[in-house]
């Protein structure tokens, strides 16, 4: 990257801006996993049904009052964190390994922002689409293509890798250099919230990617169905809805850090 291109792309993530919409997408992400659990918590007591993932979400906030606001809002917040991650990635300061695995980390999460901010817009457009159903369709393809059994499972060790991480940034507390902790008993809530919430996402990713790796074992897409089927399969184990319930209010936490995050990130 040249230094103009460096310095345009400098210019581009400290705009204020690009900034405050950004915290909006942090704002919005934090809404997505409250309902979200939400919706997993209300499944495991078997006092309502839908799907405990991202489209589960917006199909709730979409039959919601003022729904379609709140939808062009997540799609806004979304896009503009998925752009201001990938601006950011170019801009990076420090030693050149680290910078470039920072670099790679804010550029995939940049493109599930921005898969996630596509979704939101099918939803305010008056459309509807099943985060389950696409996993698993793409799954089916993998499956039936040359060394797609290979690449399923490779992707089924990657969001392992993902879901580690988080139970590990989590338990360190590693998040916290993300943020401007409040001191006294507010940052310690914020710690707490962002302990859970971190190592329950971390949780339900991991399961995520057992199913991956089981569909690719076993050659069968039906067994990788995304956050829902994952969430859904811990409640079929024994002791499965106190766990459910537990990633449930886990998801919660981490929606609240998010809203926290979306006032006291570092940008």
């Amino acid at each position: 990257m040249n230094a103009s291109a460096t310095h345009i792309a400098r210019d581009a993530s400290n705009s204020s801006t690009l900034q405050l919409l950004a915290r909006l997408g942090f704002a919005v992400n934090g809404l997505l996993h409250i309902l979200i659990g939400s919706i997993a918590i209300t499944v495991a007591v078997g006092a309502g049904s839908g799907s405990a993932d991202q489209s589960g979400a917006l199909a709730q906030l979409s039959s919601s009052p003022g729904g379609v606001f709140l939808l062009w809002t997540v799609v806004v917040g979304m896009f503009a964190l998925g752009l201001w991650l990938l601006v950011s990635a170019f801009v990076m300061q420090g030693e050149s390994k680290r910078k470039w695995s920072r670099r790679l980390a804010n550029v995939a999460k940049a493109i599930v922002y921005i898969a996630l901010g596509a979704t939101a817009l099918t939803f305010a457009q008056g459309g509807s689409s099943s985060s389950a159903d696409s996993t698993q369709s793409a799954s089916s393809s993998l499956l039936s293509s040359p060394g797609g059994v290979i690449v399923l499972f490779l992707a089924g060790v990657a969001v392992l890798g993902v879901g580690g991480y988080f139970i590990y940034k989590g338990a360190a507390q590693k998040f916290r250099s993300d943020l401007a902790v409040p001191s006294g008993s507010a940052g310690r809530a914020v710690i707490a919230l962002g302990v859970v919430g971190y190592v329950a996402k971390g949780i339900a990713l991991t399961v995520v990617a057992v199913l991956a790796g089981v569909a690719a074992l076993t050659n069968d897409s039906s067994k990788s169905t995304g956050l829902d089927g994952a969430l859904k399969a811990l409640a079929a184990l024994p002791f499965g809805t106190i766990a459910l319930i537990l990633i449930g209010i886990g998801l919660i936490s981490y929606g609240l850090y998010c809203f926290v995050r979306a006032r006291r990130a570092r940008l």
